[in-house]
């Protein structure tokens, strides 16, 4: 029975939050609330079955904050390092927007290339690749979009094509890096891999279908890109407007850089994502003085109760089994066959992500891969990257998919460039498949 309704009650949230009838923060924390009383309460009578999945005495333990030599071992559960490490670069983000730092990037790479709409097409890709390995893919788009159109604007070009290629080189540049995108954060966190690891191995991944996506999007979208005229780039506005304060631009800056070498170091340093992501807000913060207090209010804090549910949720059905009979089903499918279990994990991970959330998916399925391994005798990693490119690449082939999605196309329609489903989906689905496809052979020639 305990199996029934925890089943039921991720289903029925999984559905609202499809339906946006409710947001998203809320429809989880009442999923979660049920699960607590109805399946861990009435169904089970276990107190332990609360304790362990809102896990609150991980945060006591010096592991959470410092590991020394070998990761500890992962509990289910809420993972409160992602949720830490997440509000953390938040804050973090907030600080470098508010100095003027990616409208001040995107206005210096136009200049560097001397406003030429394909060199800005290929530039703006890459810079949104790389600023989505370290930033979330949200914020980098909500600039990059703002900043495209407005050069659109003085540039006299089309710049839908160059906001949907944006779109996708930032979810997949997410898929780089542990802190890339908040899956790969539950990943890394849930089964200790470090930044490095991510680096090393969908990192390089990445690296190789970048090359694929710029040749593709270029292909389809260059004959787009061709200004209707001549334009005056004279009387174009120097990239040093959009710094607002000199002091709190070198600071943001200074506080990036720190957050990119302690992420790449943390495997050396011991430091966890909890601790960095709580050391970068507490800094940012000091150091943005009267401006703390706003910087506070617009953390996303829906999104991290989003994730509390979440947790919960999950934690239901891994404490009722439910998860293991999933795994069972996927070993049994494939016939212990390791590349058709890898087939399924990274194009059931991306089919899904294409129209539901990708972070309830991920989340889902990182016990299922751990029973996975130890039921099949299949390499933890192999299946882990699999997983990663799927939920992080998936959400890339519809409008809905992920939330970099979203955002674009509303920046898009508010100054009047609506992006439709068709027009979406026959331009960046194509290159969703082809990466996920790509991601798949590369896994199977360098793993299996």
């Amino acid at each position: 029975m305990a199996q029934i309704i925890a089943t039921v009650i991720f289903l029925v949230m999984f559905l609202l939050i499809i339906s946006e009838k409710l947001e998203r923060h809320i429809v989880t924390l009442l999923s979660g609330l049920l699960t607590l009383v109805l399946v861990f309460g009435v169904c089970m009578h276990s107190m332990s079955a609360v304790i362990n999945t809102l896990n609150f005495k991980e945060i006591g333990t010096l592991t959470f904050w410092y590991q020394a030599g070998e990761a500890a071992e992962t509990s289910s559960g809420i993972n409160w390092a992602t949720i830490i490490f997440i509000a953390g670069m938040m804050i973090m983000v907030e600080g470098m927007g508010n100095a003027g730092f990616f409208r001040w990037l995107c206005m210096r790479l136009a200049k560097a290339v001397h406003y030429k709409t394909v060199a800005i097409f290929v530039t703006f890709m890459v810079m949104s690749s790389i600023l989505a390995m370290f930033i979330d893919s949200i914020t980098v788009i909500l600039f990059l979009a703002a900043v495209t159109v407005e050069l659109a604007q003085l540039l006299k070009f089309n710049p839908v094509p160059m906001i949907l290629s944006e779109i996708f080189c930032a979810n997949l540049g997410g898929a780089a890096t542990m802190c890339g995108d908040p899956p790969n954060i539950i990943i890394g966190t849930s089964l200790g891999y470090s930044f490095g690891d991510f680096i090393s191995n969908t990192g390089l991944i990445v690296i190789c279908a970048l090359v694929l996506t710029v040749i593709y999007f270029f292909l389809v979208f260059h004959k787009q890109l061709r200004s209707d005229g001549t334009v005056d780039t004279s009387a174009f506005p120097d990239p040093k407007t959009a710094i607002r304060d000199k002091k709190s631009f070198t600071i943001s800056c200074i506080i990036f850089a720190l957050a990119v070498v302690l992420l790449v170091t943390h495997a050396q340093t011991g430091l966890t994502v909890a601790t960095i992501g709580l050391g970068i807000a507490i800094l940012t913060l000091v150091t943005s003085g009267k401006e703390a207090v706003e910087l506070m209010k617009k953390v996303d804090y829906k999104t991290l109760l989003f994730f509390v549910g979440l947790f919960v949720v999950v934690g239901g059905l891994e404490q009722t089994g439910v998860l293991e009979v999933i795994a069972g089903l996927i070993a049994k499918v494939s016939g212990g066959n390791i590349k058709l279990m890898i087939a399924i994990i990274i194009w059931g991970s991306a089919i899904a992500s294409a129209f539901v959330d990708n972070i309830p998916f991920a989340a889902t399925m990182i016990p299922v891969i751990k029973s996975l391994a130890v039921a099949q005798g299949v390499d933890l990693s192999t299946l882990a990257w699999a997983l990663s490119m799927g939920t992080d690449i998936g959400g890339s082939a519809t409008p809905i998919g992920a939330s970099a999605n979203v955002v674009g196309t509303a920046v898009a329609a508010k100054h009047g460039h609506p992006i439709g489903w068709g027009k979406y989906c026959k331009e960046v689905a194509p290159a969703t498949i082809m990466v996920v496809l790509f991601s798949m052979l590369f896994i199977f020639v360098r793993y299996l």
